[in-house]
């Protein structure tokens, strides 16, 4: 069955189960704005999502849930934690909502989302885990489902995530609080586990976050408009660079660069 968590054991480590409201509304934002994910969940037959690693309050579960309705009314959203406690308080504070949360790790407690959502969770694994974390939860995905493996900071003004699908990395995304960073290569510390120990010089992240920082000072000019136009000068001017930057679909209150996976993928 897709719907019911099993019991049989979770796969992965308790982590610290920080967390706290809005945290992840620039990926949230995200998520509900990538065609990508919104035709994935239009075109599930059960549009099920998984929070993985939600921490010690169920917030940033419920916030999911509420947001990816616009997308889709009907999705199912389970919280799933490998500490039973946190189990236990999150369906005290959720109270009679129609989220679900469940005991479970990497192996997504037997279900079969169409999307799964681990935020902060293998910053805290070591960087050798990530691929067998990233393979025990695609074999998990319903037909055409989607990962995204992220981190942020606490106040969720800086973050970083992967998607991916049942083939590996599709693409990286930046996204920050363009009032809150002085250089866009700022973002360095949140990038995801995967690529972190990467950003040395020679290797693609390093090289990108550096292109970013150059055009992020040749668009100064912008910033009499304020932050946010100086971010949309900036990506224009990687994308003249070369550069194969996502055009975003609208205006976001969020700096945002999404690349393919291939233009950042570590080198050998």
């Amino acid at each position: 069955m897709t719907g019911s968590p099993n019991t049989s054991r979770p796969v992965g480590a308790v982590t610290r189960g920080t967390t706290g409201y809005n945290r992840l509304r620039r990926s949230d934002r995200w998520l509900v704005h990538s065609p990508r994910v919104r035709t994935a969940l239009r075109a599930a037959a059960d549009p099920l999502v998984v929070d993985l690693g939600y921490g010690a309050l169920p917030v940033t579960t419920l916030e999911l849930a509420s947001r990816l309705r616009a997308v889709r009314t009907d999705v199912r959203v389970v919280g799933l934690e490998i500490h039973p406690e946190r189990v236990t308080t999150a369906r005290a504070v959720a109270g009679a909502t129609d989220v679900q949360f469940a005991l479970g790790g990497f192996e997504l407690a037997g279900l079969r989302p169409v999307l799964v959502r681990a935020f902060n969770v293998l910053r805290q694994y070591p960087v050798e885990a990530v691929p067998e974390a990233w393979a025990t939860m695609s074999r998990r995905l319903a037909p055409g489902g989607l990962i995204i493996d992220g981190t942020c900071d606490e106040l969720g003004r800086r973050c970083c995530w992967v998607l991916l699908d049942e083939g590996g990395p599709v693409s990286l995304t930046l996204a920050c609080d363009p009032f809150s960073i002085e250089h866009p290569s700022d973002l360095a510390e949140r990038l995801p586990k995967v690529l972190i120990h990467h950003n040395i010089e020679g290797q693609p992240i390093h090289a990108l976050l550096g292109a970013a920082d150059r055009a992020w000072a040749s668009a100064a000019g912008h910033g009499v408009f304020g932050p946010r136009v100086r971010w949309r000068a900036m990506v224009e001017l990687l994308r003249a660079e070369g550069y194969p930057v996502a055009a975003p679909r609208r205006r976001m209150r969020d700096g945002v660069l999404t690349v393919p996976w291939t233009t950042i993928a570590p080198l050998s």
